[in-house]
């Protein structure tokens, strides 16, 4: 693996796997195999489309899509011949388009539809950079810039003349493992976005290092549904996956999930912690709901899950009269939880934020095991994951074989080795900020433990140091608040000011039942989180979430709102991490109430 380029990886799988399947797409309401050879065929001719459009080594391609077959073939295709790939998440607003297009200056767009389409057809207006805009699913439009067919660009390829196909032969061969890859723009949760300049060494390397410490094969079935446009899924959901040939099946969307997984019945997945709190808090609503006698007998295996669970969790022998429960729980109660994931799942790998220490111990106690990771988009992603067959949940595991990790003086994660990024494009000064001598700062406060495993602090720019000096770290609160079924979201605040507080979403349906039980009349969701007696109620499970913290560390007031914190607001990147400055601006008059007397 450590010979060579992403698309020449491509070319091995594709030579060995042929007639395998590569992608599986929902089309007609069933999911369909698209094989290596049949995408290695497109590769090539939408390459050779590329080359017919003038695209250079070291030019920038922008590529606008969900996730889809198409995505993954506009990414080698644009390495192969020598240009650089710039992922932008769908979501993104046309001015937020235009911010990236103004920076990196594109040749060629390429847009999944004709809504995403019009997004760069907007700002070409404005900035005149694409030569042509192609589109995966839409029509032909005139200039400028023309707007081609992906099957036209494809047919257009695939008449190219020798001299042309000679030329991407050039193309390839001159591709090095040190050449830029492409330019990842970071999600920006403060301050403004920077492009991420990573090399196909960068990305070999860590997928080299991941396969050597999680056991993924080829004959794994991926169920993708984070956006490739992340790091993240690139890196283990497209490129892991193309080095061990598993197939690599997409959900339609985030809301289809739960039916793709039984239509694909996947074996790995990877996911955030949002969705794994989504996911629980789905689990525990089902067993509250369930007839009491099916309930008990749902408690009690849960009993007997964690049960045993902590033994293993602690290193010690399960007893065998507890193996023998849990082998009943097993068969009655979490195999049939199991096969609402499909009932293959090997074992799903978190990323992108912290992950709740008691969702990780609950899934593992159900036997379904989540593997955190942790990483940055300057590192590739990964600089250390947790292990089979027993995490060490709290921690993000061990650092990954072939890179270092040191703790600064002031207990910032440092990381050194091949997976650290060439640079931020065209900012020396921010890439001379976060590098020296190879060292990049990650921007996270965090310790090894005495296993040597990584723990994760939260980041050193949210830390919130309160007026008598103290640190506190709000990710870790805020975990701590969610695990609550009755609380879907929070946030934590207090920099400078002389203590914490938080903002608290109620999850709806509970907050609605609490009212229910308790008589509270309320005609809408913003009278409840009105109502004294509910914040009465919020505040009491704030408080025992709390409990046993130092006193700096806990919240001394609560806010609840009346609506989620959302990606569609500009309140949550795309991976549904806070944007905190965001927040905290949108929120100022809520939360300076908060440091007034209490009436």
């Amino acid at each position: 693996m450590t010979a060579g380029t992403i698309p020449a990886l491509f070319a091995r799988q594709a030579e060995a796997l042929k007639t395998a399947p590569l992608f599986l797409v929902r089309r007609g309401g069933a999911y369909h195999p698209i094989t290596w050879a049949q995408a290695a065929e497109e590769l090539r001719a939408f390459s050779l489309s590329l080359l017919q459009q003038g695209v250079e080594p070291g030019d920038r391609v922008l590529l606008l899509s969900e996730n889809r077959p198409e995505w993954g073939l506009a990414d080698l295709a644009i390495q192969s011949v020598g240009a650089w790939a710039v992922p932008i998440y769908p979501s993104l607003t046309a001015e937020g388009v235009r911010a990236i297009c103004q920076d990196c200056r594109p040749v060629i767009g390429i847009a999944s539809t004709p809504e995403q389409t019009a997004k760069l057809l907007a700002v070409h207006r404005e900035t005149v950079c694409f030569r042509a805009v192609v589109v995966m699913e839409g029509a032909a439009q005139a200039g400028p810039p023309p707007v081609v067919p992906w099957a036209e660009a494809l047919a257009q390829g695939r008449a190219a003349d020798l001299e042309l196909r000679e030329r991407l032969g050039r193309r390839q061969s001159d591709l090095r493992p040190d050449q830029t890859a492409t330019i990842i723009y970071t999600s920006g949760t403060t301050g403004e976005p920077k492009g991420v300049m990573l090399s196909h060494r960068n990305f070999l390397s860590n997928v080299e290092a991941c396969l050597q410490v999680i056991p993924i094969r080829g004959r794994d079935t991926h169920l993708s549904f984070l956006p490739l446009s992340h790091v993240f899924e690139r890196m283990a959901g497209w490129y892991l996956m193309m080095a061990v040939g598993a197939r690599i099946a997409y959900a339609e969307s985030m809301d289809t999930v739960p039916r793709d997984m039984l239509a694909v019945r996947p074996t790995i997945m990877l996911g955030v912690p949002r969705f794994f709190e989504k996911l629980y808090f789905k689990i525990q609503e089902g067993i509250r709901q369930a007839p009491p006698a099916k309930r008990r007998v749902a408690e009690w295996a849960l009993r007997a899950g964690r049960a045993a669970a902590a033994c293993e969790l602690a290193g010690r022998p399960v007893p065998w009269p507890l193996r023998v429960r849990r082998a009943l729980a097993d068969a009655v109660v979490f195999r049939t939880l199991r096969s609402h994931l499909g009932g293959r799942l090997r074992f799903f790998v978190s990323g992108s934020a912290p992950l709740s220490k008691e969702i990780g111990e609950f899934f593992y106690s159900v036997g379904v095991t989540i593997l955190e990771g942790y990483g940055l988009t300057e590192t590739s992603p990964v600089i250390a994951a947790n292990r089979l067959p027993v995490p060490r949940f709290g921690t993000v595991g061990l650092p990954l074989p072939g890179l270092e990790v040191r703790i600064a003086e002031d207990g910032e994660i440092l990381t050194r080795g091949p997976h650290v990024m060439q640079g931020y494009y065209r900012k020396p000064e921010a890439t001379a900020e976060v590098l020296t001598d190879g060292w990049l700062r990650t921007g996270d406060i965090g310790h090894l433990d005495a296993e040597g495993c990584l723990v994760i602090t939260d980041r050193k720019k949210d830390l919130i140091k309160t007026a008598g000096g103290k640190f506190v770290a709000p990710q870790k609160l805020e975990n701590l608040f969610v695990t609550d079924s009755h609380i879907s979201q929070a946030f934590v605040y207090g920099d400078r000011r002389p203590y914490c507080v938080a903002l608290i979403v109620p999850n709806p349906d509970r907050l609605r039942r609490y009212a229910q039980q308790e008589e509270i009349a309320a005609g809408s969701a913003a009278e409840l989180v009105r109502n004294p007696r509910v914040a009465a109620f919020y505040w009491g499970l704030v408080q025992a979430r709390q409990q046993g913290l130092p006193g700096f560390e806990q919240v001394k007031r609560i806010a609840l709102l009346e609506q989620e914190f959302s990606q569609a607001a500009g309140e949550l990147t795309p991976t549904l991490k806070a944007k905190r400055t965001v927040i905290a601006q949108r929120y100022a008059a809520v939360l300076d109430a908060l440091y007034q007397p209490a009436p």
